[in-house]
């Protein structure tokens, strides 16, 4: 009886701080408006890093650290990848990131999923839709966003590391429109 009830105990704690984790990670998202951050991403065994401008509902500003002024810009509709010899229009829809910018429903999926602990650091959440596999990762101490991982449009596995992430900065207004073709 004894043994039965610590069993009991264990698993109700265990299941308790498991909730705390994924409800702080929920609130922290409530109240983000938008995030800057430094990345890292990893494209195929490709790394490129840059910087970013992130703004719920689906908009994303980053430049790449690259010499051919790569941008990604994303104005919740379509999203513009441009350099200085090429430019690429896709519908966000087509992409991971209509999910991933979309923090409304990172919070319902995250509502519904059972949150993976890795190395007391990380908090990943994996999920299916649209066809899209998504991980997702937050910080296990601050439960800010620090990542994702993804297939991109072409199918290649792209993972993306965030640094530096700054919340609810004030951003340029017409930071998010989409570029001109050249």
């Amino acid at each position: 009886m004894i043994k039965g009830f610590i069993i009991l105990f264990f698993f109700v704690s265990i299941t308790q701080v498991s909730a705390s984790i994924k409800d702080k990670i929920i609130q922290n998202l409530k109240i983000t408006n938008n995030l800057t951050f430094n990345f890292e991403q990893n494209v195929n065994g490709k790394t490129q890093n840059g910087n970013c401008a992130l703004s719920f509902p689906r908009k994303i500003f980053c430049e790449y650290n690259l010499e051919n002024n790569k941008i990604l810009v994303s104005n919740g509709k379509s999203i513009v990848i441009k350099t200085s010899s090429s430019y690429y229009q896709y519908p966000l829809k087509r992409t991971p990131l209509i999910l991933i910018l979309d923090k409304d429903f990172l919070i319902k999926k995250i509502q519904s999923l059972n949150e993976r602990i890795i190395d007391n650091k990380f908090v990943n959440f994996k999920f299916f839709e649209s066809d899209f596999e998504i991980n997702i990762f937050f910080d296990f101490n601050n439960y800010n966003l620090i990542g994702w991982q993804t297939n991109d449009i072409y199918q290649n596995l792209s993972i993306t590391f965030l640094s530096s992430l700054k919340k609810n900065q004030k951003l340029r207004y017409n930071l998010f429109s989409l570029p001109k073709q050249n």
